[in-house]
């Protein structure tokens, strides 16, 4: 009873919730760079696709529990440069990814030394667009070690980092990692500083890092917040991404955040720029982005080692109207 009264109490106070019409982005395309489609159904592909995602880039993160041994890593980095890149394209959606030992898992030293033996197995293959998500979780000693030891094999591999910022100590983290890839010797126009907010947006693009905002229910950003930074700090190195993961979260952010901008009165051109531009421009230095190869048309008679998601030989856009399931 007391929660069905409050429900209705902040009903009463926001009003209620403005539907998203996809026709206010019809047309345009959007690049999520960071999200976690391991993590989430075919159904989200396909709704992705139809809001005019045209492509993305999976970073490698932790799975919710810790993983035990180097295998499980292994496996993980295998999938994601070959299965969940096959299982992109079934959607025409570009797929790419970004390879590291993340922040949280750098804490267990004994299995972070052996992956990171095998991080130059996975970071020049096809498809990886650069290093990451590394950085910060709890700001350890163990933490800083294996964030320096990667931004080092980015410098060696020449591509763009993906740094994720903390939950805890935001502003302290943020300053940190950024203080570091300079001590490092890496070119801040190459560095994209993950997970901002109105505290740390300011110092990350005055001293030259791309500015990467989660729309991300509750934990991280809102988009309505989202418009307001865009127009305080213009469109210029700032990017947003949904990090859509395991947790509860939205595939669709940048689409909505997109329809959201428009209906705020931000222009078009600062739109494409914050969600699809922005993302290319930071993450092409890898060599690896290619914008002719967005909305390829995909071979449905390919097979991945053997498997497809198409069984049977189905179409990958079944009529979800229809209350028959044929």
């Amino acid at each position: 009873m007391c929660c069905s009264s409050s429900i209705e109490r902040d009903k009463a106070l926001m009003g209620e919730p403005e539907a998203f019409d996809i026709s206010t982005v019809k047309g345009m395309k959007f690049f999520d760079p960071h999200v976690h489609m391991t993590s989430r159904t075919t159904d989200d592909y396909q709704a992705m696709a139809d809001a005019g995602v045209v492509a993305l880039i999976e970073p490698a993160f932790w799975l919710g529990q810790p993983r035990t041994g180097l295998d499980s890593f292994r496996d993980y980095y295998s999938s994601l440069i070959g299965w969940e890149r096959f299982r992109s394209s079934q959607f025409g959606i570009k797929h790419y990814c970004t390879i590291g030992l993340n922040s949280r898992e750098a804490n267990n030293e004994s299995l972070a030394e052996q992956v990171m033996e095998i991080l130059p197995l996975f970071i020049y293959k096809e498809g990886v667009v650069g290093i990451g998500e590394i950085g910060f979780d709890d700001q350890t000693a163990a933490e800083e070690k294996y964030y320096r030891l990667q931004l080092e094999l980015a410098k060696e591999a020449g591509l763009p980092v993906q740094v994720h910022t903390p939950h805890r100590d935001k502003k302290k983290g943020t300053q940190r990692s950024m203080d570091i890839a300079l001590e490092h010797g890496l070119d801040p126009y190459s560095v994209i500083i993950d997970h901002n907010n109105e505290e740390t947006v300011k110092e990350v693009l005055d001293r030259g890092f791309f500015a990467a905002f989660t729309i991300y229910p509750f934990t991280k950003m809102g988009n309505e917040r989202m418009v307001d930074i865009v127009k305080q700090y213009g469109a210029e190195r700032i990017m947003v991404n949904s990090a859509a993961d395991w947790g509860i979260s939205d595939p669709l952010a940048v689409p909505k955040t997109a329809a959201l901008m428009k209906m705020r009165g931000l222009s078009d051109q600062d739109i494409e720029l914050v969600t699809y531009r922005n993302a290319i421009t930071a993450f092409a230095q890898s060599g690896q982005i290619d914008e002719a190869d967005f909305n390829a048309q995909a071979d449905l008679t390919e097979k991945f080692e053997g498997n497809t998601i198409l069984r049977g030989g189905q179409q990958p856009r079944p009529d979800k109207s229809s209350i028959i399931i044929s």
